[in-house]
């Protein structure tokens, strides 16, 4: 995905206050071999550019003075009611040099499973972004997972899915099975009947020897 950057000479609050006013964006973009860059870009293209999800979770291509650079969206800052970003934070990437990014989860197929069509249970999607480490040739816009072999009871984790190759899982100390993706819920009326067994069990009388 691509955008335009364009050079920016002053910093500054007055000078941020001026470039929002004039429906620009302040920027900055770092790392990589080079030095951190004050950058703008026009409001309203980042704005829709925010909209679309590979905005956040795909390497992009900047282009800045003439020249192409691939950069990850790191910081993103919305003003708390109004529609307008105020600042935006860029980080240059290497092609040789793995990165760490967020990459969304795209569910299918629950429909057609077993835990659905036939059981009539509620699929409840516990996580709906992962983190992976890879090479910025390697990074997906997003994982597809999916749910069609789902039964009644099942819990879907991480070591149930297969990752695009070249893509490792962020854990940060859990392990593959620990991370839960998916949870399949009885129906209400279902859970309600199998909660109450047990209370009327208890409230049978016993029977005499």
């Amino acid at each position: 995905m691509k955008f335009v950057a364009f050079e920016r000479a002053k910093q500054g609050t007055g000078a941020s206050r001026r470039l929002r006013n004039a429906g620009k964006v302040p920027g900055i973009v770092y790392g990589g071999e080079g030095e951190p860059q004050l950058i703008e870009l026009d409001h309203n293209a980042l704005w829709q550019a925010i909209k679309k999800e590979a905005f956040h979770s795909s390497v992009l291509d900047m282009e800045l003075a003439g020249k192409s650079s691939q950069v990850l969206l790191r910081d993103l800052q919305i003003h708390p009611y109004k529609q307008q970003v105020l600042h935006v934070d860029f980080q240059r990437v290497s092609a040789k040099q793995k990165i760490h990014m967020k990459v969304p989860l795209h569910y299918s197929g629950e429909e057609e499973s077993q835990a659905v069509k036939f059981d009539k249970c509620l699929v409840n999607h516990v996580a709906t972004e992962l983190e992976v480490s890879c090479l910025p040739a390697d990074l997906p816009e997003a994982i597809n997972v999916d749910l069609s072999k789902l039964e009644k009871g099942a819990t879907l984790t991480l070591k149930d899915i297969q990752l695009p190759k070249g893509v490792e899982a962020v854990l940060h100390g859990h392990s593959a099975e620990d991370t839960v993706l998916v949870t399949v819920v009885l129906p209400a009326g279902e859970e309600a009947a199998e909660g109450e067994a047990p209370a009327a069990d208890a409230a049978a009388p016993a029977k005499p020897e």
